[in-house]
């Protein structure tokens, strides 16, 4: 009979003011009634409304998993990689985790990754493990670097695309031309469209140029050429986003966030040293917006760009020909009035800040003037002689 079923409930209680209130009876020598008790009374309960059914399995194991959280044993089998993606929270670690089935639920993780105080240093990158494995032993696997895969690769800054490419096929040997096929539409690589608008009037040309973040990269097991773009494109929207780049631009310089990209790759490029990119942004954004008689950049580096990009060797300043430095089928002239079609290279995050938070002042010139890179800056072009004067006796010039 039922009423001798004892499911572990008191009857209603009178308390305060009439009120019932329902609680828990205490056993003999127990703490108030376990987990497992509960549960017996649970399952009891299930059977007794519903028979033994697999409506009420399925109850009980949904009740059940509120309860205990559902975890495999021990350290698992067989070998599995999975990928965790830069910026990933716990959160985001346990989803790939469950999802490649090497963990039974998310909760096991994150319980497992909170009771271990070293979780904090599990870094993005590719991982062995195994599956099936318990929280405990997927974040202990995640936190010996012997299971990490090490495939790094470091893209340093200012480096144009056509040389990445090639850093990236010597490292990964997929051929520069998949790279360079995956390139043609930056937008396919997550570049937002609005990345390209201008407020100069010039032509759009969409390039993936200066959206491959300079940073060091872990290239994940079979990899094409195509998701390692993503990946660098990826980055540079999210340290652009994190320095609110796009708004300050807009709103403190007031040009078009891409002109301010094509201004930190022009920094990027003539900056000899870290403490001048500011001031070589200022006068890029001096010479092709202000009272620069010509308008124009006249700056080497976009020449050379310009060779690079048609497979001819780069030179230096003193090198280049009367015709290299004035071809009018360059569309990188230095001659050309306002700012050049696209970035020359991929700026760091310096030369990003440079063209965002820059000095005030009127400088149109520049030079050296000493072996670390250091430049003085000029508004007229009598002070530049006398700075190339300095340079000269330096012989940095």
């Amino acid at each position: 009979m039922i009423d001798d079923l004892d499911l572990g409930f008191d009857e209603p209680e009178r308390g305060e003011k009439g009120r019932h209130r329902r609680g828990f009876r205490k056993r003999n020598g127990g703490s108030g009634g376990g987990r497992g008790k509960t549960f017996l009374a649970l399952l009891m309960a299930l059977v007794l409304l519903g028979g033994i059914g697999g409506g009420a399995f399925y109850g009980f194991d949904r009740i059940q998993n509120y309860f205990v959280t559902p975890d495999y044993d021990g350290a698992g089998a067989g070998e599995i990689t999975v990928e965790i993606k830069n910026g990933a929270l716990i959160a985001d670690m346990a989803d790939a985790l469950v999802a490649a089935d090497v963990v039974k639920s998310q909760k096991a993780f994150i319980e497992a990754a909170e009771a271990n105080s070293r979780s904090k240093n599990i870094q993005p990158g590719t991982y062995k493990l195994r599956k099936q494995m318990s929280g405990t032993s997927a974040v202990t696997a995640m936190l010996d670097l012997k299971n990490k895969i090490v495939n790094g690769l470091t893209i340093p800054e200012g480096r144009s695309a056509k040389n990445i490419y090639k850093l990236l096929s010597d490292k990964t040997k997929i051929p520069v031309k998949e790279f360079e096929a995956a390139a043609k539409d930056p937008e396919a690589l997550g570049v937002p469209d609005w990345w390209f608008a201008r407020d100069d009037g010039k032509k759009v040309v969409k390039s993936v140029e200066g959206f491959l973040f300079p940073d060091t990269y872990e290239i994940p097991p079979k990899a094409t050429a195509e998701s390692i773009l993503k990946l660098m494109v990826d980055n540079f929207l999210s340290v652009t986003g994190e320095m609110k780049f796009p708004d300050r631009v807009q709103k403190e310089r007031k040009v078009s966030p891409y002109e301010a990209l094509i201004v930190a790759s022009l920094a990027q490029a003539e900056a000899g040293n870290k403490d001048d990119l500011g001031k070589v942004a200022r006068v890029a954004y001096n010479r092709a917006y202000g009272e620069f008689p010509c308008n124009c950049l006249e700056m080497d580096v976009t020449v050379n760009y310009y060779l690079e990009s048609i497979g001819k060797p780069t030179k230096s300043s003193k090198q280049m020909t009367a015709a290299e430095l004035d071809d009018p089928k360059n569309p990188y002239n230095r001659k050309l009035r306002g700012m050049i079609p696209t970035p020359i290279n991929n700026p760091g995050r310096q030369a990003l800040e440079g063209a965002m938070d820059t000095p005030v002042g009127k400088w149109l010139y520049f030079v050296a003037i000493d072996k670390q890179g250091h430049s003085e800056f000029a508004e007229t072009y009598e002070q530049h002689q006398r700075n190339e004067a300095k340079a000269r006796e330096a012989g940095i010039i």
